[in-house]
């Protein structure tokens, strides 16, 4: 594991011109850290004093369970929060799948903050029901998608993220297999499948998708 390097205080406003939330939405409170591939960002069982926005990169969140595999939880893109926990500990830890840039924010300040700003409230309330939905259409998906519904499933719920049909792969197969509950093979398979289709495109780094007709790759997931 390599140590996390944390980067200088920023300006609020230059740090959130690349993020949904505005500079006018959001408090100068968020330390900036970058890492690099397969750093921590947090700990499972750590102590929750920070919870994270996203600025730039992919995040994964994994458990490593009593059999010693690891399961992914999520993956968190630009915009995404995530390490907001009820409880005394992290239940998950979080690792950069590239370059990632995050806002770190105290739980205790922000908490100051939001309970006299009501904006700031909704803001972390909004990202916690967005968490919370596709959590749930995660269950769906593994309860009753067939190996390609899956993969077509999750290409979608990542170019709604992206808002257009141009879809990073930054995780590699096997945490893609994991986070769906199927094989490698199974997941190579999909995609081959639908490019062979004409549904997507995958470019030759394997880390970009296009999504060349989306109301096919939507029929997969119904």
């Amino acid at each position: 594991m390599h140590p996390t390097r944390v980067a200088p205080l920023a300006p609020a406003a230059a740090v959130l011109q690349a993020s949904p939330w505005q500079a006018a939405e959001v408090p100068p409170l968020g330390r900036v850290r970058s890492f690099v591939k397969d750093e921590t960002i947090m700990a499972a069982g750590g102590c929750p004093i920070f919870f994270y926005k996203v600025v730039s990169g992919m995040v994964r969140t994994c458990q490593v369970l009593a059999d010693g595999r690891r399961k992914i939880a999520a993956f968190y893109t630009a915009g995404d929060v995530f390490g907001i926990e009820a409880g005394h500990e992290h239940r998950f830890a979080a690792e950069a799948l590239g370059d990632v840039t995050v806002l770190a924010y105290r739980r205790c300040s922000f908490d100051r903050v939001a309970s006299g700003d009501g904006r700031i409230g909704r803001m972390v309330m909004d990202a916690m029901i967005r968490d919370l939905g596709r959590a749930h259409d995660h269950m769906l998906v593994l309860a009753r998608k067939s190996a390609i519904g899956r993969v077509a499933a999750f290409l979608l719920d990542l170019s709604d993220r992206a808002a257009g049909r141009v879809v990073d792969l930054s995780m590699p197969r096997a945490d893609i297999a994991d986070y769906l509950g199927l094989t490698i093979e199974s997941v190579s398979r999909s995609f081959t499948q639908l490019e062979r289709l004409g549904v997507i495109e995958v470019l030759a780094t394997r880390r970009t998708v296009i999504v060349r007709d989306m109301a096919a790759l939507r029929g997969f997931d119904a």
